[in-house]
């Protein structure tokens, strides 16, 4: 039997606010979590997210030296296709999107910042 091919639809409504939580899990302003991994692309920094239905009461809050040096503590959403950092650095919005029941963000850090 074949597979039926994923849905993939674009989205344009961002997470508002993403707090971190956890070792690498991040919280938006519905209180679903989003998973994160860093990925240096021949010098442009990007973040990857994805959000994962962890229970917010299974997420233990950080405050790893580790975590805050290296990732924001917080992203606000900025004129809706950007997000700027807890550390005033602006994060353009590589793609949106979610396939079947999976929802992906990139976030990439800006030149400018």
């Amino acid at each position: 039997m074949a597979e039926l091919p994923s849905i993939i639809l674009h989205l344009t409504s961002h997470p508002i606010c993403l707090r971190i939580r956890g070792q690498s899990v991040y919280e938006d302003e519905n209180q679903r979590t989003w998973l994160h991994l860093v990925m240096d692309l021949e010098g442009d920094l990007q973040v990857r997210l994805w959000q994962n239905d962890t229970p917010s009461g299974n997420i233990a809050l950080t405050t790893s030296p580790l975590t805050s040096s290296t990732m924001p503590s917080m992203w606000t959403l900025h004129l809706g296709s950007q997000y700027v950092d807890s550390m005033g650095q602006f994060w353009r919005i590589v793609h949106h999107v979610k396939v079947d029941d999976l929802e992906e963000m990139v976030l990439e850090l800006m030149d400018d910042s």
